[in-house]
Protein backbone atom coordinates (compact mmCIF):
# COMPACT_ATOMS: atom_id res chain seq x y z
CA UNK A 1 0.00 0.00 0.00
CA UNK A 2 1.32 3.43 -0.93
CA UNK A 3 0.68 6.12 1.64
CA UNK A 4 0.03 9.73 0.54
CA UNK A 5 3.23 10.71 2.34
CA UNK A 6 5.41 8.30 0.35
CA UNK A 7 3.75 9.43 -2.89
CA UNK A 8 4.45 13.09 -2.05
CA UNK A 9 8.02 12.19 -1.14
CA UNK A 10 8.54 10.37 -4.46
CA UNK A 11 7.12 13.32 -6.41
CA UNK A 12 9.37 15.72 -4.49
CA UNK A 13 12.43 13.56 -5.27
CA UNK A 14 11.56 13.62 -9.00
CA UNK A 15 11.20 17.41 -8.90
CA UNK A 16 14.51 17.87 -7.06
CA UNK A 17 16.37 15.67 -9.52
CA UNK A 18 14.99 17.62 -12.50
CA UNK A 19 15.83 21.01 -10.98
CA UNK A 20 19.40 20.09 -10.05
CA UNK A 21 20.49 18.66 -13.40
CA UNK A 22 24.01 19.92 -14.22
CA UNK A 23 24.62 21.50 -17.62
CA UNK A 24 26.49 18.36 -18.69
CA UNK A 25 23.46 16.09 -18.13
CA UNK A 26 21.90 14.91 -21.43
CA UNK A 27 18.41 15.52 -19.98
CA UNK A 28 19.14 19.13 -19.04
CA UNK A 29 17.66 21.84 -21.24
CA UNK A 30 20.79 23.88 -21.97
CA UNK A 31 20.98 27.08 -24.00
CA UNK A 32 24.43 28.29 -25.10
CA UNK A 33 24.96 32.06 -25.27
CA UNK A 34 28.23 33.90 -25.70
CA UNK A 35 30.39 33.02 -22.70
CA UNK A 36 27.58 31.37 -20.69
CA UNK A 37 25.35 28.30 -20.44
CA UNK A 38 21.73 28.69 -19.35
CA UNK A 39 20.14 25.63 -17.74
CA UNK A 40 16.35 25.68 -17.53
CA UNK A 41 15.09 25.08 -13.99
CA UNK A 42 11.33 25.60 -13.99
CA UNK A 43 8.46 28.02 -14.51
CA UNK A 44 6.33 29.23 -17.36
CA UNK A 45 6.36 32.99 -16.86
CA UNK A 46 8.94 33.77 -15.80
CA UNK A 47 11.05 30.82 -16.85
CA UNK A 48 13.98 30.39 -14.47
CA UNK A 49 17.49 29.54 -15.71
CA UNK A 50 20.71 28.86 -13.81
CA UNK A 51 23.64 30.71 -15.41
CA UNK A 52 27.03 29.00 -15.72
CA UNK A 53 30.30 30.67 -16.63
CA UNK A 54 33.01 28.11 -17.34
CA UNK A 55 32.13 25.35 -14.85
CA UNK A 56 30.70 27.57 -12.11
CA UNK A 57 27.12 28.61 -11.53
CA UNK A 58 27.01 32.38 -11.05
CA UNK A 59 23.29 32.86 -10.37
CA UNK A 60 19.86 32.79 -11.96
CA UNK A 61 18.07 34.80 -14.63
CA UNK A 62 14.40 34.95 -15.54
CA UNK A 63 12.69 35.00 -18.94
CA UNK A 64 9.50 37.07 -18.83
CA UNK A 65 7.16 37.55 -21.81
CA UNK A 66 8.59 40.96 -22.72
CA UNK A 67 12.04 40.97 -21.14
CA UNK A 68 14.77 39.18 -19.18
CA UNK A 69 15.89 39.95 -15.62
CA UNK A 70 18.42 38.57 -13.17
CA UNK A 71 18.35 37.89 -9.45
CA UNK A 72 20.51 40.84 -8.36
CA UNK A 73 19.24 44.05 -9.95
CA UNK A 74 15.97 45.64 -11.00
CA UNK A 75 16.98 46.14 -14.64
CA UNK A 76 14.93 44.76 -17.54
CA UNK A 77 17.08 43.35 -20.32
CA UNK A 78 16.09 42.77 -23.96
CA UNK A 79 18.27 39.67 -24.41
CA UNK A 80 19.29 36.72 -22.24
CA UNK A 81 22.99 37.46 -22.77
CA UNK A 82 22.49 40.99 -21.40
CA UNK A 83 20.84 39.65 -18.24
CA UNK A 84 23.66 37.09 -17.82
CA UNK A 85 26.37 39.73 -18.35
CA UNK A 86 24.61 42.07 -15.89
CA UNK A 87 24.55 39.26 -13.32
CA UNK A 88 28.19 38.40 -13.99
CA UNK A 89 29.29 42.04 -13.74
CA UNK A 90 27.42 42.52 -10.47
CA UNK A 91 28.86 39.36 -8.92
CA UNK A 92 32.39 40.25 -10.04
CA UNK A 93 32.08 43.85 -8.85
CA UNK A 94 30.95 42.76 -5.39
CA UNK A 95 33.76 40.21 -5.20
CA UNK A 96 31.28 37.37 -4.70
CA UNK A 97 33.35 35.01 -6.82
CA UNK A 98 36.58 34.97 -8.76
CA UNK A 99 36.68 35.04 -12.53
CA UNK A 100 37.52 31.98 -14.60
CA UNK A 101 40.93 33.46 -15.53
CA UNK A 102 42.16 33.39 -11.94
CA UNK A 103 43.62 30.40 -10.13
CA UNK A 104 41.20 27.56 -9.31
CA UNK A 105 40.14 27.39 -5.65
CA UNK A 106 42.36 25.48 -3.26
CA UNK A 107 41.13 22.29 -1.63
CA UNK A 108 40.60 24.24 1.60
CA UNK A 109 38.37 26.70 -0.28
CA UNK A 110 36.48 23.79 -1.86
CA UNK A 111 35.76 22.43 1.62
CA UNK A 112 34.01 25.72 2.42
CA UNK A 113 31.73 25.53 -0.64
CA UNK A 114 28.17 24.28 -0.48
CA UNK A 115 27.66 20.62 -1.40
CA UNK A 116 25.54 21.44 -4.49
CA UNK A 117 28.05 23.99 -5.76
CA UNK A 118 30.85 21.44 -6.20
CA UNK A 119 31.54 20.08 -9.67
CA UNK A 120 32.64 16.53 -10.42
CA UNK A 121 36.19 17.85 -10.91
CA UNK A 122 36.01 19.46 -7.43
CA UNK A 123 34.93 16.13 -5.93
CA UNK A 124 37.81 14.33 -7.63
CA UNK A 125 40.27 16.87 -6.23
CA UNK A 126 38.79 16.51 -2.74
CA UNK A 127 39.00 12.69 -2.92
CA UNK A 128 42.77 12.94 -3.44
CA UNK A 129 43.25 15.74 -0.89
CA UNK A 130 45.12 14.95 2.33
CA UNK A 131 45.09 17.91 4.74
CA UNK A 132 48.29 18.89 6.47
CA UNK A 133 48.17 18.03 10.17
CA UNK A 134 50.79 20.43 11.44
CA UNK A 135 48.16 22.86 12.76
CA UNK A 136 46.09 20.23 14.59
CA UNK A 137 46.39 20.23 18.36
CA UNK A 138 45.04 17.51 20.64
CA UNK A 139 42.67 18.81 23.27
Amino acid sequence: MISPFSLQEAQLDDLTEKILLPPTDPNAEVTQITGYKLVYVDGACPRTYRVYKAHSMIGVIFQHITHWSNAVDKIRYAESVDAAVGLDDFMTMTGYFTTATEQPPTEEELLDKEFDALTSEDWERLKRYVPETRDLVAA
